[in-house]
């Protein structure tokens, strides 16, 4: 059992921690417990530390401080956590707890190991199953949902996936006689003696899954539709799923109206769907030369390597809610094509490209790979990386947000170290520049920002090692430390300063202090120091409608004003939260996110879903008159 000296080195060291976290002495409440189930059930992470009686504050650098502040009764701390951990959970849990004095002040040290698989998931009796079990993401205890739960218990797959589930209203006649010719052409020349190639195909469909026998009769399945569902089928029973390929001119998303984006919408069963969108990828990339080995002509291929675009691809089909209306977008950037997926991951983030594979849409995933349109077995995010280090490019970096239902896959297009970007780092940072360094700041350069995450993703660090290299880059004043904990990110130092909460202090809006108004309720003020005075007094109609969305209001009424407020002007959760009164957790997720989903509204930076600057903005408002 590690010391507390230890635990608090640690926490000082690094950004965030996955298998450490600090409670001050007014924190010992529920969240104590969510945390020690957290630790319980994450796999692979071998549980982990609570250390009770802590302070912090965020010095001069932005760094977060830990230190010891003491319990008012550590004994009764003891006994208090060992009673509920016996008695709250539907398996009694047995922690081991130490009680250490740090600078005089007494805090208790309390080691929750991993619980073996078949008691997992660990989950509050009173709550149930699956909202009463939490997991370990990142730095942060999150409520379990149906899919965590086949992932506690170490299933590779459920034994039944949603794309199992039967469309009611799906025909016989809704399969696509081209795409069912392909995939007995693709099956063939993979391997002709495939046993379903010999099947008529009804009987083909239901060895595959795409169609299920209910009371006697063969029915479509929701994987049967995806993969080979006519396009009038697909509008008339799944209308959201489509693949959108977006061409974006520059490095960020358009905000001039007069240079929108252009696009292209694929509506097709996903056999042929795919094809299609890997052919619209690689047309407009860049080419390279090469000569192959004994050859006397050299070949055009693209600098990005076809497989790693496939993969990329059926990584979306496969992993993506289909039970969630929104499309796969393909944003393709000057330097950089981003794929996302409404899905967050089902891996934990820091786990992909290890051996094994979680698997939301197993039958849909069991074709592509039939097809050789996905690796087999777990190993297609290793083989993208691979690929990409071979062709000279950075890491691909992978996002999931459980919190937007979200998972984006970024491929470079560049060569991590040009020439330019050689000259450019011997004029910002000088000679003296390790390897890891130089790709954080060509990242950061690239990109706008850059965190652990990303850091790990590119230079193959973990996560002590990638902060050490962040903070070593802040101390020499070539990067800009920006937020704190989770949400700790950094740009360059000749960037302007982005401001953004503190997740450890209480939350207000950002750079807007609180007052109170005529109305009782909390506005921002008006010194234009401290926030964007357009933000600081509201126009009359405005004002009267907040008037009238005090205390409990109707979803419908409250979505009503939200909308009517990003109208007027892009407003972040915070600020939202601040000119309704309500709590921005509650906002962000029962409002904020379905209307995003719905089309009510949009991200004011759609590319980057956790951007510092990130607002909402009511659809079809194309004002730029705020930024």
């Amino acid at each position: 059992m590690r010391s507390a000296g230890e635990l608090f080195e640690e926490l000082n060291a690094v950004d965030e921690s996955t298998g450490i976290e600090a409670k001050r002495a007014s924190e010992l409440g529920k969240s104590v417990m969510q945390t020690v189930i957290a630790f319980a059930n994450e796999p692979g992470l071998d549980g982990g530390y609570l250390l009770l009686g802590a302070d912090w504050f965020v010095n001069d650098k932005g760094d977060t401080v830990y230190r010891a502040a003491g319990l008012p009764d550590p004994d009764k701390v003891q006994r208090d956590l060992a009673s509920q951990c016996a008695s709250m959970l539907n398996i009694a849990l047995r922690p081991e707890m130490q009680l250490e004095t740090v600078d005089g002040k007494t805090v208790l040290v309390v080691y929750v190991p991993e619980v073996d698989v078949t008691q997992k998931p660990v989950y509050i009796k009173a709550t149930g199953l699956p909202r009463g079990a939490y997991r370990r993401i990142g730095s942060t205890d999150q409520h379990c949902v149906d899919e965590d739960l086949w992932v506690l218990r170490g299933e590779s797959q459920p034994l039944h996936g949603p794309d199992l589930s039967i469309l009611p209203d799906a025909r016989m006649d809704d399969f696509d006689p081209a795409a069912v010719a392909t995939y007995r052409r693709e099956r063939a020349r993979i391997n002709p003696q495939a046993e379903e190639l010999a099947y008529g195909d009804e009987d083909m469909f239901e060895a595959l899954g795409m169609l299920r026998r209910v009371d006697g009769r063969l029915q479509p399945t929701l994987a049967g539709i995806v993969l080979f569902g006519k396009p009038i089928a697909l509008r008339r029973l799944l209308p959201m799923v489509r693949i959108d390929y977006i061409r974006v001119p520059g490095n960020e998303w358009v905000q001039d109206p007069d240079n929108r984006f252009q696009s292209i919408d694929i509506r097709k069963p996903l056999l042929l769907a795919l094809p299609q969108a890997e052919a619209s990828i690689i047309d407009e990339l860049p080419k390279g030369f090469r000569l192959p080995e004994g050859q006397l002509q050299s070949v055009q291929e693209p600098i990005l390597p076809r497989k790693v675009i496939r993969e990329a691809l059926a990584n979306a089909a496969m992993h993506r809610n289909y039970t969630l209306h929104s499309p796969i977008q393909i944003i393709r950037y000057s330097n950089r094509i981003e794929i996302r997926n409404v899905g967050y991951s089902v891996k934990e983030p820091a786990q992909l490209g290890t051996p094994g594979s979680r698997l939301r849409n197993p039958t849909i995933a069991a074709v592509l790979q039939d097809l050789h349109l996905a690796e087999a077995k777990g190993t297609g995010i290793r083989a993208m990386r691979r690929l990409a280090a071979e062709a000279g490019l950075p890491m691909p970096e992978f996002h999931s947000d459980r919190y937007a239902n979200e998972f984006k896959l970024t491929l470079f297009l560049h060569n991590l170290l040009t020439e330019d970007d050689h000259a450019w780092l011997r004029s910002f940072a000088g000679s003296t520049i390790g390897a890891d360094e130089a790709k954080v700041l060509i990242y950061a350069r690239a990109t706008g920002a850059v965190d652990n995450t990303a850091c790990r993703d590119f230079c193959g660090l973990d996560t002590l090692a990638a902060s050490l290299v962040l903070r070593r880059l802040r101390d020499r004043g070539l990067l800009a430390k920006q937020g704190a904990g989770s949400r700790t990110y950094y740009t360059l130092a000749s960037a302007e300063p982005l401001e953004i909460l503190d997740t450890r202090q209480p939350e207000l809006p950002l750079g807007i202090p609180l007052s109170a108004n005529g109305n009782g309720m909390h506005a921002p003020e008006t010194d234009p120091a401290a926030c964007n005075p357009e933000l600081a007094t509201l126009p009359p109609e405005l004002a009267t409608l907040l008037a009238t969305l005090t205390g409990r209001v109707g979803a419908e009424a409250l979505r009503e004003g939200i909308r009517r407020l990003c109208a007027w002007a892009p407003l972040t959760v915070d600020q939202l939260a601040t000119f309704l009164d309500k709590d921005r957790h509650y906002l962000r997720n029962k409002h904020l996110i379905p209307m995003v989903r719905e089309g009510q509204l949009r991200f004011r930076y759609p590319e980057t879903a956790k951007h510092p600057h990130q607002a909402y903005v009511a659809s079809g408002d194309e004002s730029t008159s705020h930024d």
